[in-house]
Order: C-alpha cells, then structure tokens, then sequence
C-alpha cells in the first residue's frame, strides 16, 4: 500500500513537473517574440485591427520573430503628438514624417543613423530602393531616415487633382492657368450647389504658374526656396510668385469659393477630397490613383485627373520623395524597425500583403491590376511607394499609367538634390520664423485675410524673427553643398 502511494506520489510530481515545463516553454515561446511599435497617422479601421492582431500578426512572428504594434494618431493630432511622445522617451521603434523637416528631426534627436542598421539589416531594400534614394535622407553624409517613397517625382506637389467629371461637366476640357481654376470653381458652385468647393488652395502649383524661375523648397514651414536657374536661397514669403498665390487666393475668397477650413483644418485636405464633394486637391504624379477609389466609395460617378499648371516650363526633379521614415535615437527596438521596413520590400509579395492585405480576402489581381475587394485602409500605399512593385487599380487609365511610368524621362535634375539643410546654428531662429508663418503668413497664403493691409505686417514680423540671417545660414551651406558635387 505504502509503495502504492510512493508510486501515485511519484506520477503525479512527474506530471506536474511536465505541466510547469509546458507552461514554462510557452512563456518563452512568447517571450522571443521582439516587440516593435510604430507610430503611425490616421485612424485605426475595424479591418485594419483584425489584420493586425490575426494575419499580420501571424506573418510577423514567422518571418520575423517579431509583435509589431501600431500606435495610431489622428491626422490632426500627429505632429504634434509626435513631439511630445518622442521628447517622452515613449517607445516608439519607428515613425512617419516629412522628408523636408529632416535637419529638425535629427536635431530634436528623433531620428538616429542608420547606416550601420541598413549594412547589416536593409539589404533587401537596397535592392528595390536605391542608395541615391536613401541619399535624399543625409545629413553630414550620414543617413537619418529611409525617404519611403520611390516612384517618379518630378514636379513633386506642384500638380493638382481635379474631379475630372464635374469639369466637363460644366462645360470644360482641361485646366492650364489658375484662371481656368478659378473659372473650374465658379461655374461648378452655379451648376453643383451641393459641392463645397475646392478641398485645397494648392499654393505650390500655384506657385510654379506665377513664377519664371522654378523654385522648391529647402526649409521647414516652406520659408525657403531655391532657384533653379540662379543657384540661389530666397525666403518664399518675400517672392513675387508668393505675393501673386496670396493675391490670387484672397481672390477666390472674396468670391465666395473658398471655405475658411482650408486654413483652419489645412491638413485634412486629402480627407475632404474623398467625401466626394470638394473639386482639387494638391497632388504629385499619380495622385488620382492614389484617391480616386475612396471618392468614388461617396461618389461612384467621380473621374479623377491630375493636370500641371504651367506645362511647358521645366519640371524638376528635388527630392527623393517627400515622406520619410525614422527610427529614434532612443528606440528600444532599432533593429527590429528596420528588419519589418526590410522585409517589406524583400518582395512583391510582402508590399502587396502589407498594403493590401489578404489575397482573395482583400484583394485580387485580374489582368496585371490590382482590384480591391473591401474599402479598409492598411499600411498606405503612399508612404512604401515602390515602382519595383507597384500595381495599379481597375479604374486608373492606362493612358495614365503610361505618363506615370515615363514621367521623368523628361525632367531635369535639380542641383539641389540630396540637399539637407541643419538647422543646428539656426535652431532659435527657425522656431520664431515658423511662429509667423504659422499664425501670419498662413492666413495671407490662404487669402482669409486682406493681402494690401496684412502682408507688410507679416513680413516686418519675419524681418523680426530673423529671416535674412536664417536665409544666409542655408545659402553657406547649400554653396559648400554645390561645391562639393
């Protein structure tokens, strides 16, 4: 009897050692899973989390060992939600931001370099995305951040996507000058009252129509351009061609055309054009293919078209791309941030999972085009761009396509490309300039305000705030910039 219960004793200890053990294998199954968190903007679709927390979620473990958690920001909120949680030391492993404000991003000591990451863990990437792309990202000859999108970009944000539909509609073909623009909106508020006009004051287009000299801009808050053809640093609030946009601006809205949100809410642009009741939109190369789908979810009748004011001057090639990702230098986690980025693009097929979702579920590919079987947003198609792997949709014309893909067989590089200005010297300056534009030169861009009486005022305070010293600190550094190519 005794040997009896020594020998239950003993099957029982056996078997609650071998439960603990399983126990203890599954905790450390799920501990060697690496977490990486990225901060992203918008909002969260029902879809989108299911994707995350099921399918993507089982991808990422097997191929990558890693949990990938999305932290999402509303549009509106995203700047400046971004600054407090990076300067917080939050742990965010990866970002989205815009290439242009990359001297500020690494000043702030939001974005660490990256060349020893990408040697040992983007070498997948570097074969769909060039190191001249990832050049556009420098600064001091070091990489700060992985300029996301590459696809043909000349003229970059210097086009506007028009409802190709109502435009014909009312009696129109195409639009060339920012009259053909102005007439666009006049007649289609006499014809559609139900349209709330234009989603977008587009002041970069209309910036290349006013203006000879091409210009594109090298500085946060757009307070700086560069010439083209002379070389040159100037501060765009104080050029001609930006005192024509105002005026043309405070044109449309003393004609009624304009709505106060365009300023007010400036950075929901993109989301206005898709209600399906608004006309333009700024847009790069593409942009109708990017947006026509979630207008006509509102508006199936929608025809999307993207025009170039000014066609027959120069387009110019300035950026590589004008979105950036970034990985901060106090990230917990680099290496995974850069390990999901480089798997992305390992292939065709992880770029269609990641911003398409599921085959068959979410999407299908007839004929060559991609065609998506439900309206959820995943990661966006914008922000991983790659013409090594891009499709396009059902609706988008292959007239379109074909000037898509030979875009910049025309173009002229500009001799500022792979130029990165560091704020560094200027740092207080910059933030007293971008106070002003913010709260003064916004309103007269956007025409709310009296251009004659308020436009002295603005410039006097950008006088102030030390605008020809900032202009002077980017001219040294673009001439040893120019010297050294």
């Amino acid at each position: 009897m005794k040997a009896r219960k020594m020998l239950i004793l003993l099957v029982l200890l056996i078997a609650s050692v071998s439960v603990m053990a399983g126990c203890s294998g599954k905790k450390e199954g799920a501990a060697e899973l690496e977490t990486v968190t990225i901060l992203y903007p918008g909002e969260r679709s029902d879809r989108m989390s299911e994707f995350l927390n099921n399918e993507f979620a089982e991808k990422m473990a097997a191929d990558l060992g890693l949990k990938v958690e999305v932290v999402f920001v509303p549009w509106a909120q995203y700047w400046e939600q971004k600054d407090i949680m990076l300067a917080a030391n939050e742990p965010i492993d990866l970002y989205w931001d815009g290439l242009p404000d990359l001297s500020t991003i690494v000043n702030k000591k939001q974005a660490m370099v990256l060349d020893d990451l990408i040697e040992e863990y983007g070498q997948d990437m570097l074969k769909v995305l060039p190191m001249e792309q990832l050049q556009g990202a420098t600064i001091d000859g070091k990489i700060h951040g992985i300029p996301s999108a590459y696809a043909p970009s000349s003229a970059m944000y210097q086009l506007v996507a028009v409802r190709q539909d109502i435009l014909e509609a009312v009696g129109m073909t195409d639009l060339k000058t920012a009259d053909d623009l102005k007439e666009f909106a006049v007649r289609a508020k006499e014809k559609f009252p139900e349209m709330k006009g234009p989603a977008d004051i587009i002041f970069k287009p209309l910036t290349r129509y006013f203006t000879d000299e091409q210009y594109n801009w090298i500085a946060v808050e757009d307070l700086v351009v560069f010439g083209e053809d002379s070389k040159k640093a100037y501060s765009y609030y104080e050029t001609e061609a930006f005192q024509e946009v105002a005026r043309f601006n405070r044109g449309m809205y003393d004609a009624g055309l304009y709505t106060e949100d365009l300023t007010i809410k400036y950075n929901e642009r993109d989301s206005r054009m898709q209600t399906g009741l608004y006309l333009w939109v700024e847009g790069s190369l593409g942009k109708e293919m990017e947006i026509v789908d979630a207008i006509k979810a509102n508006a199936p009748e929608a025809e999307v078209k993207t025009y170039l004011l000014a066609e027959d001057k120069p387009r110019y090639v300035t950026a590589a791309g004008g979105e950036v990702l970034g990985i901060p230098v106090n990230a917990p986690n680099p290496e995974g941030a850069m390990k999901f980025v480089n798997w992305i693009y390992k292939s065709q097929e992880n770029y269609l999972f990641a911003l398409y979702g599921v085959e068959g579920k979410d999407y299908e590919i007839v004929d060559g085009r991609i065609n998506k079987l439900t309206a959820s947003e995943f990661f966006y198609e914008w922000m991983f761009r790659n013409q090594n792997y891009q499709l396009f949709g059902p609706n988008v014309a292959q007239e379109s396509i074909d000037k898509y893909k030979s875009w910049d067989e025309t173009a002229i590089r500009s001799d500022s490309l792979g130029f990165r200005f560091n704020n560094e010297n200027v740092k207080l300056i910059e933030t007293a300039l971008k106070e002003v534009a913010g709260k003064d030169l916004a309103a007269i861009r956007s025409g709310f305000v009296d251009f004659e009486t308020e436009y002295p005022k603005a410039i006097e305070k950008l006088k102030s705030a030390g605008i020809d010293d900032y202009v002077a600190e980017i001219q040294r550094q673009l001439d040893e910039f120019l010297a050294g190519k």
